[in-house]
């Protein structure tokens, strides 16, 4: 009876989650496809390994540079033309990278199309708080998590198409781009929750949402999340596996598609549980999962082992995919562009700080103390999770205090 209560339940969500999660689908697919050719292609131009690197930084360091003012543009524009611009001009910035002669321009191309990434991002996230109720915000950040993580799955199985070109995956990027923008359009424009509407919708600013402990905590939920479960796990296991255990990058591919399947298995429930008991508990475990998943690394080196650890940050994956933002649109009331973007930003911070401090210390002090130091990190968010109110509204007992309307030069 409970597994029909549960798929009745999520019929509940609106019809704009699904045409979202469409549209995240089909961005991640075409982002599997050229994301293992982008270093490639830039070693193609004769160029160092870490020149190679530094195209993925760039398009990660224009997402946490331009947030701020994508922020703005989302509460003044709306979520829906934001999002439609973002997919545009990330697809044209692919397809021009896959014409580039020579590296500074495939580097500039990443960059800009990393702007119109968070573009993407905040606007979509936005939309996705603004058009669910709050008894099933955490079954539709689950769905939407999950959409990414298929598309991310399903993306390398189409790689094949770097063994003809290494430009081909760029321009099949953006056919898959133009592809989600279709969907964008057709799935959003009759709606009316995705309206503008920006003559009614309040908006809630950065100064009024650090005001709220529960913000707070999605904030650093976010920026730990994508420092250590994500961040030392993409850049540290495939090192370990290799130096330690003495096996072939195909065990690390295993390792991690591992971490994809128990996340999404688990995505669907942990969004029910986080309905149904709340948002806490669900980022405790995502929380204590991860450090123990990090900490049985290096414990013992054995393929078991690091299987088992795989699946403990699998299971903090979709803890963690799904319980900040939550919590994050329990707390939004009518537009927060700037607020959703400050919290995007949280996690683009972690993804930049956490490998390089992982891989430094993996350096100075071995694998031991950097995943050590990881499962520690893991842990520091838990007293501000403890002592962060529950935000679901239907479950609150004390009454939920107004935020005040902004004029748009106060944030």
């Amino acid at each position: 009876m409970r597994p029909a209560l549960r798929g009745a339940s999520l019929r509940q969500l609106p019809p704009e989650v699904g045409a979202l999660v469409a549209v995240s689908f089909m961005v991640a697919l075409g982002f599997g496809v050229v994301a293992p050719a982008i270093p490639l292609f830039a070693r193609h131009f004769g160029v160092s390994k870490a020149a190679a690197g530094a195209v993925l930084s760039a398009f990660a360091f224009a997402r946490l540079i331009t947030a701020p003012l994508v922020g703005r543009v989302v509460d003044r524009l709306g979520e829906r033309l934001v999002l439609a611009l973002g997919i545009g001009i990330v697809a044209a910035s692919s397809a021009l990278a896959g014409l580039a002669d020579s590296y500074w321009q495939l580097l500039v191309l990443r960059g800009v199309g990393g702007v119109g990434s968070i573009m993407f991002s905040v606007a979509s996230s936005s939309l996705l708080i603004r058009v669910t109720p709050d008894h099933l915000r955490g079954r539709a950040q689950g769905v939407y998590a999950g959409g990414f993580l298929l598309g991310t799955i399903a993306g390398p199985a189409l790689g094949f198409v770097a063994a003809w070109s290494l430009r081909a995956p760029f321009f099949l990027y953006a056919a898959t781009l133009v592809g989600a923008g279709a969907i964008a359009l057709r799935g959003l424009r009759p709606s009316e929750l995705a309206a503008p509407d920006l003559g009614r919708d309040p908006t809630l600013g950065v100064r009024d949402a650090v005001r709220l402990p529960a913000y707070r905590t999605a904030l650093a939920t976010n920026l730990i999340a994508q420092w250590t479960v994500s961040g030392v796990r993409t850049a540290l296991v495939p090192l370990y596996v290799s130096d330690v255990l003495h096996r072939g990058s195909g065990w690390t591919y295993a390792g991690f598609f591992v971490v994809s399947v128990v996340s999404a298995l688990l995505l669907a429930p942990t969004g029910h549980l986080a309905d149904s008991s709340g948002r806490r508990p669900v980022l405790l475990v995502g929380l204590v999962a991860g450090a123990a998943g990090l900490a049985l690394v290096p414990l013992s080196p054995s393929l078991a082992t690091l299987f088992g650890a795989m699946a403990l940050l699998g299971v903090a994956s979709a803890a963690l995919s799904v319980a900040p933002g939550a919590m994050l649109g329990d707390v939004l009331r009518g537009r927060g562009g700037t607020v959703v973007a400050t919290f995007q930003m949280a996690g683009d911070a972690g993804s930049v700080v956490g490998p390089v401090l992982a891989g430094r210390l993996a350096d100075g002090g071995g694998y031991g103390a950097a995943f050590g130091l990881g499962a520690v990190v893991t842990l520091l968010p838990i007293v501000a999770v403890v002592r962060s109110p529950e935000t679901r509204r239907d479950r609150v007992h004390t009454p939920v205090v107004p935020i005040p309307v902004d004029p748009p030069e106060a944030d």
